[in-house]
């Protein structure tokens, strides 16, 4: 089961979490990642942060990675939750959650997952900072960190 979503919506991490692995013996792990809006960034206090994105288009990015996971590990389910919109510091932002009978696929899926997210999901962010708006560029260490998948690690 692959459940992709893109949503305004808050989300409800434990209930999420639930969602996966209830009424699926065969589950020996379940991994998550939530990643939550913070308020320092290159330095700056952010106040906010808005998430831009083009409906369809990232669902099935976020849809392809989510199928090459399944893929490469054996996995029972794996929900992909991205907000988009404006938030706030300690709003949880994205939702990755992976179940497996075993717990080295469900730790390396979700990796996988979030390291894809940062690099090839089409979102753009905008920070409001103390020091007016500005543009999230891509991060070295996360062009990095997903380079190592396409060496089959």
């Amino acid at each position: 089961m692959l459940r992709i979503h893109v949503q305004t919506a808050p989300f409800d991490i434990a209930a999420e979490q639930e969602l996966l692995w209830r009424g699926n013996p065969r589950i020996g792990a379940l991994v998550t990642f939530v990643g939550l809006m913070r308020d320092l960034n290159e330095g700056d206090a952010v106040i906010s942060l808005t998430l831009e994105h083009y409906p369809g288009m990232t669902e099935r990015a976020l849809g392809a990675m989510a199928e090459e996971a399944n893929v490469r590990w054996n996995l029972e389910a794996v929900t992909v939750i991205h907000r988009v919109g404006r938030l706030w510091p300690q709003d949880p932002m994205v939702f990755v959650g992976v179940v497996s009978p075993h717990r080295h696929d469900a730790f390396r899926a979700c990796e996988f997952l979030i390291d894809g997210l940062k690099t090839r999901a089409p979102f753009w962010k905008k920070e409001q900072t103390t020091q007016g708006e500005r543009w999230v560029e891509a991060r070295d260490a996360d062009e990095i960190a997903v380079g190592r998948w396409k060496a089959g690690q």
